[in-house]
């Protein structure tokens, strides 16, 4: 019985593993690395709590929330001695107009605070609703829709009008 339970775990991490990647590295902003991490850990929780995670109505939904929560709490925990930089020696030449937005949205996104940066991948990535959104961050639907204009209002100002030259190549 314990190995079937390993078994149906296994397979979700490998069916579920890309998608919380990549929501993974929009959270984190482009830092693969960490992004990685993150999912690894989520994946962990997931498998220690897998009798929980299996009786929930929507698994997927479940490891997502544990992502984003891991992603929070990873922020919280920063050492006060890290520094983040502005630029990131390891990123991709930009030559291409696709990978020029998607350089450019990431590096918008990384100027974002932790929050407004899980709300944005939340409600536009993930395509969630605000009160499920709330539910993943423990706030009120009052604040994430706060967070989401407010976050939008940024991300606006850091691409500028012109982040449709970025779009057409």
């Amino acid at each position: 019985m314990r190995q079937g339970r390993a078994e149906a775990c296994a397979e979700f991490a490998v069916a579920r593993a890309g998608h919380l990647y990549r929501a993974a590295c929009l959270l984190t902003a482009g830092d693969t690395h960490l992004a990685e991490d993150l999912v690894q850990e989520t994946l962990g929780r997931v498998y220690v709590h897998w009798g929980r995670v299996s009786r929930a109505e929507n698994p997927a939904a479940y490891a997502q929330t544990v992502l984003t929560r891991t992603f929070l709490a990873h922020q919280r925990r920063r050492s006060s001695t890290e520094r983040t930089m502005d630029v990131l020696p390891d990123r991709a030449d930009a030559a291409g107009g696709d990978a020029v937005l998607r350089l450019t949205l990431l590096d918008a996104l990384g100027q974002l605070p932790a929050k407004d940066r899980a709300v944005v991948v939340l409600r536009y990535w993930e395509d969630r609703s605000i009160a499920e959104t709330a539910d993943v961050l423990n706030a009120s639907q009052a604040a994430v829709r706060t967070r989401c204009v407010r976050a939008l209002g940024r991300l606006r100002d850091l691409l500028g009008e012109d982040i449709g030259a970025y779009a057409h190549p």
